[in-house]
């Protein structure tokens, strides 16, 4: 006990303790058994004195703890960030992608800790590319960081190094590849990497906190939790790559899962927020990983007794024929496409099909679509971040009428006559924004459907 206090009297024992799980001398769960007892003592007692009583470490492990520690700190000694630093996020990640890696038997990999460095910094995505500097989406814009351009050997070294050995054989068959990736305890991404013409390797990661951000936290009208009040039918979220539709749909299924007890099945390319089961039960489901495709896992979800199905994207056909099939057989299906409101949403359904198939599809549509939710994120007018403006067709019986009878360019004029209902046409919150001072109206009439109307 006394040599264990002697040698640790200097150092932050939490450190300790996160080193003695990295070293696998404990468990993360012994760790947080310790960290309770020292609760109970106060917090007076030492977590490495705790370990060690209880006869998790022994004397030999924790002079290697203590040896890395002091390593670590003289690494990092002049290395710590300001809570609220001052650089710009391109200066800060381009200084730490020069800064040297401290050694160790389990040595981080690069990328990762530019993946934490960019989430630190409220970067969206991450950029590596073979002759160019690193580069960083911040607030909507990309921007360049002062690193070095990458050759195209620095670039395969770097992205490569986390593929697993299966991703890595797809990879060499395909020459690109989708796929998440989480660095424990701090954060998920989704990445993207292809061969190109100069020779090397491309990447792009989008950054994914783990935690599931809510209605609320979003910014979302509140009109939108009517969405996860329906049990039957098809509701879809749309809109441009990086709009944020994705977010949007895990802010309504973290609702639903803790207020419903249902049976949700998932199927993303690739999985992006986990969700752990808490009144409904969540299976989330991988293409590539755990599927082969979209149309085959949503052909085995309806085999599995699900209350809510969601597909992560409606590519082609066949998806799109077994998600309308499922809502109109009493399942309640989310879904996402690339379209730019509702109208055209329901448009790009009906293109998928052939002409003499179009009236048939026309009419499941009309009574299994309860509601479209297309969006967009904008800059704030003060250029510090970002916010959601959303075009909500909610499907009521007269818009239902004139899907069935093709009339899709009337469906505007219900949205302006039914605001009360909690739609809304995109312009419609695009001035709201502009009015209320959130966004610039050079912001507004660049997105607008009818840019005229904000000159």
């Amino acid at each position: 006990m006394g040599y264990l206090s002697s040698n640790m009297q200097e150092y932050h024992c939490g450190l300790f303790g996160r080193i003695a799980v990295h070293l696998k001398f404990i468990t993360p769960d012994q760790l947080n058994k310790a960290v309770e007892d020292s609760g109970r003592y106060g917090n007076t007692k030492r977590i490495g004195d705790i370990l060690f009583e209880l006869g998790w470490i022994d004397q030999e492990q924790v002079k290697q703890i203590v040896a890395f520690q002091r390593k670590y700190e003289e690494t990092h000694k002049a290395k710590a960030a300001p809570a609220a630093p001052e650089v710009s996020p391109e200066a800060a990640i381009g200084r730490i992608a020069l800064e040297k890696i401290a050694v160790s038997t389990n040595q981080p990999k690069k990328i990762e800790e530019l993946l934490v460095t960019a989430a630190k910094y409220n970067a969206s995505d991450l950029h590596v590319h073979v002759g160019h500097p690193l580069l960083l989406r911040w607030n909507g814009q990309l921007k360049t960081s002062t690193t070095p351009p990458y050759t195209a050997e620095e670039t395969e070294s770097l992205l490569l190094e986390i593929l697993t050995p299966e991703q890595l054989e797809h990879f060499n068959q395909h020459s690109e590849i989708g796929f998440a990736h989480e660095v424990p305890g701090q954060l998920r991404v989704r990445a993207a990497y292809c061969r190109q013409q100069r020779g090397g390797v491309d990447g792009v990661f989008r950054i994914i906190p783990f935690e599931i951000p809510t209605i609320e936290s979003l910014g979302l009208p509140r009109e939108i939790a009517r969405f996860t009040t329906f049990h039957q039918g098809m509701v879809l979220f749309t809109g441009p790559t990086g709009c944020g539709k994705s977010t949007t749909l895990a802010a309504l299924l973290s609702a639903i899962n803790a207020e419903r007890k249902e049976h949700i099945i998932s199927i993303e390319d690739p999985i992006e927020y986990i969700h752990p089961s808490k009144n409904c039960l969540v299976r989330q489901r991988q293409v590539i990983d755990h599927t082969t495709g979209f149309s085959r896992a949503l052909r085995a979800a309806l085999r599995e007794d699900p209350d809510i199905i969601v597909v992560g994207e409606m590519r082609d056909r066949e998806t799109i024929s077994l998600a309308i099939s499922a809502a109109e057989t009493g399942h309640l299906v989310y879904g996402t496409l690339h379209t730019n409101n509702a109208v055209r949403t329901i448009n790009r359904i009906l293109d998928a099909f052939p002409p003499e198939q179009v009236s048939q599809i026309r009419s499941m549509v009309s009574s299994s679509l309860r509601g479209v939710i297309s969006q967009r994120l904008l800059p704030t007018a003060d250029g510090k971040s970002r916010v959601p403006v959303l075009e909500i067709l909610v499907v009521t019986p007269a818009v239902s009428n004139l899907i069935r009878e093709g009339k899709m360019f009337q469906i505007p004029g219900i949205m302006q006559m039914s605001k009360n209902l909690g739609m809304r046409e995109l312009d419609d919150s695009l001035a709201e924004y502009v009015e209320q001072g959130i966004i610039t109206r050079e912001t507004a009439s660049q997105n607008a459907g009818n840019p005229e109307r904000f000159q």
